[in-house]
């Protein structure tokens, strides 16, 4: 077969009354929610004085229209009409404000070891929550105001230099003291020096080491993971987004308008106080898509196997797989033995069932390693006969070729600069082709990126399926984002949001499964 283009245009959305728009800001400014909510439930803020100070000020621009003063911008930045004409719905002010001391917050986030900071930062944020779990009353979402040094401090990587550091930390022999006096305690071996009182001394400390490593040494991982157990959604914000100054106010080049912040936190915001803002009138009835993600541990053996699964009604569901060496050194790709995978996908139709109840037609298993032959069968012997079963490997193609935009520029080395536009499908065979979700998008009139777009590679290994019906799925999975209002993104929901369940779960193993939640809301 010989190389064809399509252009399978923007996919539509759907929201108030039925009315269908392609871009988030528009339905949702001309239309409303695709689920109305006449009033939506409590939540609680927690910051530090300033972060509250600047959180007052910021709800109160939330209830007002916001725009670029420059009205060239606008189809770039549309406007923000206000949370009640975007919702219909009045924005609550927040049942209690919970004031975190912002000394002790700077110092918790200076800690010498990554591990002690994240877990003292976080404990701050927890003691409130602590507090109102024992209410009746409880909220539906938490808001955390974070400090741009915690966000700063508080990830994987960060390091806090030597003259800023509020403690000495730990000595590299007494990190290996107290972690070799834990896999003796978990593997029940006495220790014939522990009643000793220095060495007593030095284990005053295990408790709080063993948790501060059983959760993750990424603040926004752990406080999710932490806040999961409570059953609370959680939405962080900077105060440095917070802060609105003329320039980004009137939305001048150089600054992320307050328009745009406002769509994009009253986005998140409505999703996970439980309705979505839109849907997917574009899905087929009895149709769901999986998609598988892994992720591996620390010590690089152990991968987490997190399957999204997306109904024909655009809603996300987190099924979680097990732990174990699904990675191989070999192949540089993950897969499941075929038992597990018979195992996984058992339980997601399981969900499905309880979820929709609805008859199921098909499903779609969207990896970027790939599914091998064995694996495909163990996953078709979880699957009803009556069920079509589709393997789909999705993944960027980061090193084929491009395609580019043909003009008639006079200058013949200027020809050909400007990228594709986002849906153009170079199909390169029955089986496989290539998708460009990036590129010019004409409701913005511009292309929104920073380099040559890069395009997905879709194929499909097993099962049979239309690839071209493939490929308007997966373009339509890119505008399931809620944690955002954006045109598109470019990557599926499917695949890129299995990746934020794998990366909470798997860094934080001091999280007991039976606190792992199904909600995506939980991860987002």
């Amino acid at each position: 077969m010989t190389d064809t283009f399509h252009f399978l245009g923007e996919p539509q959305l759907q929201f108030g009354q039925g009315q269908t728009a392609e871009d988030p800001h528009d339905g949702l400014a001309l239309f409303g929610p695709a689920e109305s909510r006449s009033q939506l439930p409590d939540n609680i803020v927690i910051g530090t004085p300033r972060g509250l100070d600047r959180w007052k000020i910021w709800c109160a621009a939330l209830t007002s229209p916001a725009s670029c003063v420059d009205p060239r911008r606008h189809r770039a930045w549309p406007p923000f009409p206000g949370f009640d004409v975007a919702f219909g719905a009045k924005w609550p002010r927040s049942i209690r404000s919970c004031q975190i001391d912002g000394e002790l917050l700077s110092q918790a986030s200076r800690k010498a070891d990554r591990f002690d900071r994240a877990y003292a930062v976080a404990n701050l944020y927890m003691e409130p929550i602590e507090r109102i779990s024992k209410l009746d009353a409880r909220p539906a979402l938490v808001i955390c105001v974070v400090p741009d040094e915690v966000y700063e401090n508080c990830r994987p990587k960060s390091s806090v230099p030597l003259a800023r550091r509020s403690d000495a930390g730990r000595t590299r022999s007494e990190v290996k003291f107290l972690s070799r006096a834990i896999e003796d305690q978990e593997v029940g071996q006495s220790r014939m020096f522990d009643d000793d009182p220095a060495v007593a001394a030095k284990l005053e400390g295990m408790g709080e080491f063993v948790q501060a490593r059983g959760l993750s040494s990424d603040f926004r991982r752990q406080i999710k993971a932490r806040m999961m157990a409570q059953e609370l959604p959680v939405q962080l914000i900077r105060e440095s987004t917070l802060s609105i100054s003329d320039q980004v106010r009137n939305g001048e080049p150089g600054t992320n308008p307050l328009s745009d912040r406002l769509w994009n936190f009253s986005t998140a915001v409505y999703y996970k106080c439980g309705a979505k803002p839109w849907k997917t009138p574009w899905a087929r009835d009895g149709v769901c898509y999986v998609g598988l993600a892994y992720k591996l541990t620390e010590d690089q053996r152990t991968a987490c196997c997190a399957a999204q699964l997306f109904l024909d009604s655009g809603d996300g569901v987190v099924f979680v797989g097990e732990f174990g060496p699904w990675y191989s050194e070999r192949s540089g790709e993950f897969h499941l033995p075929p038992d597990k995978a018979e195992a996984l996908l058992r339980g997601t139709i399981q969900t499905y069932r309880e979820q929709d109840g609805r008859p199921l037609k098909e499903i779609f298993l969207h990896s970027r390693s790939g599914i091998y032959q064995e694996e495909y069968l163990g996953f078709l012997k979880a699957c009803p006969a009556d069920v079509n079963l589709v393997a789909i490997r999705v993944r960027q193609d980061r090193g084929g070729m491009r395609l580019y935009r043909y003009d008639d520029h006079p200058q013949a080395v200027k020809r050909g600069r400007h990228p594709v536009q986002r849906g153009v499908f170079w199909q390169r065979g029955p089986k496989h082709g290539l998708l460009f979700t990036n590129g010019f998008k004409p409701r913005i009139a511009t292309y929104d990126g920073f380099e040559v777009p890069v395009p997905l590679s879709i194929s499909i290994q097993h099962g049979k399926g239309d690839l071209l019906q493939v490929a308007r799925d997966v373009l339509g999975l890119t505008k399931l984002n809620y944690n955002s209002c954006q045109l598109g993104e470019g990557q599926p929901i499917t695949v890129k949001y299995s990746d934020r369940v794998g990366e909470i779960l798997l860094a934080n193993p001091g999280l007991p499964p039976d606190k792992w939640k199904h909600n995506f809301k939980y991860y987002a």
